[in-house]
């Protein structure tokens, strides 16, 4: 079985929401939710977080995380990518090409266990070398962030025209959450992105778990939901 290891990304230096990788959401650190998540992911073998902030470090490691390395500066900038930051933990933790990387970003706490036990499931019965989440938008939803899947469960860019939209038959249409990119780790370091074209498989996810938060009014609406789940 691939060895999977769950890289959760988090910088220190949120301008929007100061501090919000480790503020309180429904009783925890925000980043808590996603550790947890992938602790208890079946499939999941190591969950490690990339910081560069000591109080995120310390918080993860109470929460049961790994933080075998602080983030170089360069890679803690508003102006730094994903797939770098990505990168640069597959080289230091020394991963094998065979290996697969789970990319959690701790702005999407609804995602669950059973989210990622369900990319892992596609991961491993499509032989995939990339499992990426998305959910359903509106109709008229801008062109360039609208995706499809395919009969085979493969996403892509869709095509379509305006009058499109208005027949009743006019097939869904998807957009990545940010809550799980699975890739593996050959792939990744050799085409340089979580999505490659033609080989990247859809992990459909409910638009109340693909909440992002980057705001406050998205961290209350998210509060909103786990509250309601937790009275139910």
């Amino acid at each position: 079985m691939s060895n999977i290891v769950a890289i959760i990304t988090a910088r220190g230096g949120s301008k929007r929401l100061p501090g919000k990788n480790i503020k309180t959401l429904a009783g925890k650190p925000l980043i808590a939710w996603t550790i947890d998540a992938a602790l208890y992911s079946t499939g999941v073998n190591r969950v490690v977080v990339s910081t560069d902030d000591d109080r995120i470090a310390f918080v993860s490691r109470m929460w049961g995380a790994d933080v075998p390395f602080m983030r170089p500066a360069k890679l803690a900038t508003d102006s730094a990518v994903s797939i770098d930051v990505i990168i640069h933990a597959i080289k230091t933790l020394e991963l094998k090409k065979s290996d697969y990387v789970l990319l959690l970003q701790p702005t999407s706490p609804l995602r669950t266990s059973e989210d990622i036990n369900n990319a892992i499931s596609i991961m491993r019965n499509r032989h995939a070398d990339a499992v990426v989440s998305v959910t359903a938008i509106p109709k008229m939803a801008h062109d360039y962030i609208t995706q499809k899947i395919d009969e085979n469960g493969i996403l892509s860019e869709a095509t379509h025209s305006l009058g499109e939209y208005f027949n009743p038959d006019f097939p869904a249409r998807y957009m990545w959450n940010g809550a799980i990119y699975l890739n593996r780790v050959e792939s990744l370091l050799k085409d340089k992105t979580f999505r490659p074209e033609d080989r990247t498989y859809a992990l459909e996810m409910p638009k109340e778990r693909s909440i992002d938060i980057d705001t406050e009014l998205d961290f209350a609406l998210a509060e909103c939901i786990i509250r309601n789940y937790l009275r139910k």
